[in-house]
């Protein structure tokens, strides 16, 4: 059984932490926060002690891993400097998405975490689902044949206006995770994004991906939609048919291209999601289970590694916004 602190007890924190409370392979132990009223009603709601910072955590704890889910700018702002102490006291980590909004900072993250021989997890929790585990197999399997080209849509309504580049920022790490789960590393984008009037932030973006396999691919994302209206959605298309994932897990559709017989798989079918929430429960006990079995560290799914590429997306997204030119993803 593992030993865990969370970091950061805002809405997230408070969500990962009752999971943690919840998994017979953890032991929550400790909270902190540097807001020490935050850190006081967690003590209090999960019986255990508070902390206001992490060096404090890390000379009265014993720990074998943390979940960082402090936020700051972009919501990544503060995930550098807990990150990196933990990471270098050896302890494994599990961090929010973005990584960071600083791909220097992000960049070295994963480096001491390869330095430290440490596991370092991404909460990209999008991925951790049944319907994109199953989608995935058929991809494997061949029943895609070779794959040709990739369509993601995340429209969700967000009135975030802390800067210019929140929304590709601190949204579409999901979103891009999702297109590299299925077709792997990207080298090159070319990007446009607009504001909504009134905006501070770009809301709507449109990025064309060329893959390293050759796969071609399309990111539509918004800031704008109606709040009822969110919508997540995903189409693979090969040579021997494609797969559409509607809404994260609501459906899963198999469209053959040499036959018109249809496999339609639904939410109720495959484990009954009970919603949005369900999905850190199955991210963060995948990554107790990894951890605790010990996996070679190239084997943890959403690592450090992965977090930090779709990052690299995002940033030569920026680029190309501003440059108005395709422009190169750094190879991993």
């Amino acid at each position: 059984m593992l030993r865990v602190a969370v970091i950061g007890m805002g809405n997230i924190g408070n969500t990962h932490a009752p999971v943690y409370k919840a998994d017979a392979l953890s032991e929550l132990v400790a909270v902190c926060d540097i807001i020490k009223e935050r850190a006081d009603k967690a003590a209090e709601r999960y019986d255990v002690p508070a902390y206001y910072s992490v060096d404090d955590l890390l000379k009265n704890q014993q720990l074998d891993a943390v979940t960082v889910s402090t936020a700051g700018v972009e919501n990544g702002g503060d995930h550098f400097e807990p990150t990196i102490q933990c990471l270098e006291a050896g302890l494994h980590v599990l961090c929010e998405k973005p990584i960071s909004n600083d791909i220097e900072k992000a960049r070295a993250m994963v480096a001491k975490a390869d330095e430290k021989g440490v596991y370092f997890g991404i909460n990209l929790n999008h991925r951790f689902v049944p319907p994109a585990a199953r989608a995935k197999k058929w991809v494997e399997e061949g029943k895609l044949g070779d794959l040709l080209l990739i369509n993601m849509t995340m429209w969700i309504n967000n009135p975030n206006e802390t800067s210019p580049w929140f929304h590709l920022r601190a949204l579409h790490p999901h979103s891009l995770d999702i297109m590299r789960y299925f077709c792997g590393d990207v080298k090159r984008v070319h990007a446009f994004a607009n504001r909504a009037p009134g905006r501070v932030c770009y809301s709507n973006v449109q990025v064309n991906l060329e893959f390293a396999n050759g796969v071609v691919g399309h990111l539509t994302g918004s800031y704008d939609a109606n709040p009822s209206h969110n919508l997540e959605r995903c189409e693979v298309m090969g040579t021997e048919g494609r797969f559409v994932l509607e809404n994260l897990y609501q459906e899963l559709t198999l469209y053959p291209r040499r036959s018109d017989e249809l496999t339609v798989i639904r939410n109720s079918i495959m484990g009954g999601l009970s919603g949005f929430g369900a999905t850190f429960q199955n991210r963060i006990h995948r990554w107790l289970e990894q951890v605790d079995a010990k996996v070679p560290r190239d084997q943890i799914e959403a690592s450090g590694h992965e977090g930090l590429a779709v990052q690299e997306i995002i940033e030569a997204a920026i680029r190309s916004v501003e440059s108005g030119k395709a422009e190169s993803v750094p190879a991993r």
